[in-house]
């Protein structure tokens, strides 16, 4: 009796201890779950760190502060009066300039007052305000845009202001938790979760043109006045900004997308040390591999990669040697799945880098370096209504300029750098007045054309001597 009284008492004290030690290293060590399917032999161990558990305090404490809420006023231009109002003095409302205010967000990324937000929140603006967190007001400048990416740059006269530390947006995980900070429908600091839904997305814009080339998916509530907010993880760093949702109704039905902080990242690198964005371009027409193709270059067994359906003579592939028909399986020894991931990892790299391709062709994959090129659609936003474009800065002519010359309209090229436009020996002082014969009395009609040509372009334009100039400046 006694004996047995001893081995309950011992067994009793070992099985404390052991909950003692096992709960101690349970509240010390990740968290470990293990799951299991039908089969016995497929039992899978998956480990969770703390601050992998759907607790978003500090992202969403740490993060809120530098996303600012960003408005924007657009003065329509006043429309030609008709003979009657010229003369007569008819009052028409329709003739008098029109305000119209848009809103959307904006991240701090630099204590000294830089803030990513989207092109289409401030293009065409006049006047840019943002607000911060703490209801201060400042105004801002417009440092560069891209149009492509749907990425601009503000700078506001600030210093010590909050920022968001950039993070790496191509490590993201399908499933990852992510959240969306901004102003839906002018609610400030508005936060909302989601995962990540999918990578690598591509969409057209309104008209139908593919544009962004690797959206983030989300699927964390985006509404109006969320673009250009901020998409962060739980580590409360930036890896997206908020840009486009697909709804039938223009509210958030359940998908939302966001430009990689990668790309972004790029965008305004370029846009500080250039005034514009450098784009590379290797120059290939893409499609996804299907298994046909696969088994048309050769490729046995699994496949990967993407098929390079057309190639451009000119262009840097080419150059380095691929051709039509060949299977881009990686760049820079990253793995090539679909054409978005390809122009992400493209739109990485400025013109001259050199980029190691790996290709599939007749039964083997085979290393070709090639040094990427450059494209010249590259637009960036100067100091009020001017634009750089080729390394001119274009600006609406003014009416004084306009009226000694006796010219209708035209576009004034108010200073000029390497690029182009200088190449084809085009100086300051020059007004544009036809591009391909066709009269252009603004920037956006210079432009509209200028970006739609596909070898070149010939510019007529008056300098201020009287002289008329033509040039042509090559694509």
């Amino acid at each position: 009796m006694k004996r047995n009284l001893t081995v309950i008492l011992f067994s009793v004290v070992l099985s404390v201890t052991a909950a003692v030690i096992i709960t101690n290293y349970i509240n010390e060590s990740p968290d470990t779950f293990f799951y299991s399917s039908d089969e016995p032999s497929s039992l899978r161990q998956v480990v969770l760190e703390h601050q992998n558990f759907p607790d978003f305090t500090y992202a969403a404490e740490s993060c809120v502060d530098a996303v600012v809420f960003v408005k924007v006023v657009k003065r329509e231009k006043n429309r030609e009066a008709s003979i009657l109002e010229h003369f007569f003095g008819y009052g028409n409302p329709y003739s008098m300039p029109r305000e119209s205010v848009n809103s959307g967000s904006g991240v701090i990324i630099s204590p000294d007052g830089y803030i990513v937000t989207n092109n289409h929140v401030v293009a065409n603006g006049e006047q840019i305000e943002v607000t911060l967190n703490d209801n201060k007001t400042y105004k801002a400048k417009l440092v560069g845009a891209d149009a492509v990416t749907d990425v601009a740059l503000l700078k506001v006269e600030a210093e010590g202001l909050p920022v968001i530390p950039f993070g790496d947006s191509d490590s993201l995980r399908l499933g990852e938790w992510v959240l969306a900070i901004g102003s839906p429908f002018n609610l400030r600091s508005t936060i909302t979760a989601g995962i990540v839904s999918a990578k690598g997305r591509s969409l057209p814009d309104m008209r139908g043109e593919f544009k962004i080339e690797s959206f983030i998916q989300t699927d964390a509530a985006v509404n109006p006045g969320n673009s250009g907010g901020a998409l962060v993880n739980t580590k409360g760093e930036l890896v997206g900004i908020n840009t486009a949702i697909a709804s039938n109704t223009g509210s958030y039905t359940g998908y939302s997308f966001a430009v990689p902080v990668a790309i972004v990242k790029k965008v305004v690198d370029d846009i500080k040390e250039y005034g514009s964005v450098k784009r590379a371009v290797l120059g290939i027409s893409m499609t996804e591999l299907t298994q046909e193709l696969a088994s048309l270059a050769g490729m046995k067994g699994d496949f990967s990669g993407v098929y390079i359906a057309d190639i451009n003579k000119t262009g840097a592939a080419y150059a380095a040697g691929v051709r039509e028909g060949d299977i881009l399986v990686a760049i820079n020894g990253r793995k090539m799945k679909s054409p978005s991931e390809v122009q992400a990892a493209i739109n990485g790299y400025k013109p001259g880098d050199v980029v190691e391709l790996l290709v599939y062709r007749d039964g083997k994959e085979m290393p070709i370096p090639a040094t990427l090129l450059g494209e010249s659609n590259a637009i960036a936003a100067a100091e009020g209504n001017e634009v750089k474009f080729m390394g001119a800065t274009l600006a609406d002519a003014d009416e004084d300029a306009l009226r000694k010359l006796r010219l209708r309209g035209g576009v004034e090229i108010k200073a000029i750098e390497k690029g182009k436009f200088k190449d084809a020996g085009i100086t300051k002082g020059l007004i544009i007045t036809h591009i391909n014969q066709t009269p252009v009395s603004n920037v956006k009609e210079a432009l509209d054309i200028m970006k739609s040509a596909r070898r070149g372009f010939l510019v007529e334009g008056v300098y201020g001597n009287g002289e008329v100039y033509y040039y042509g400046v090559g694509v």
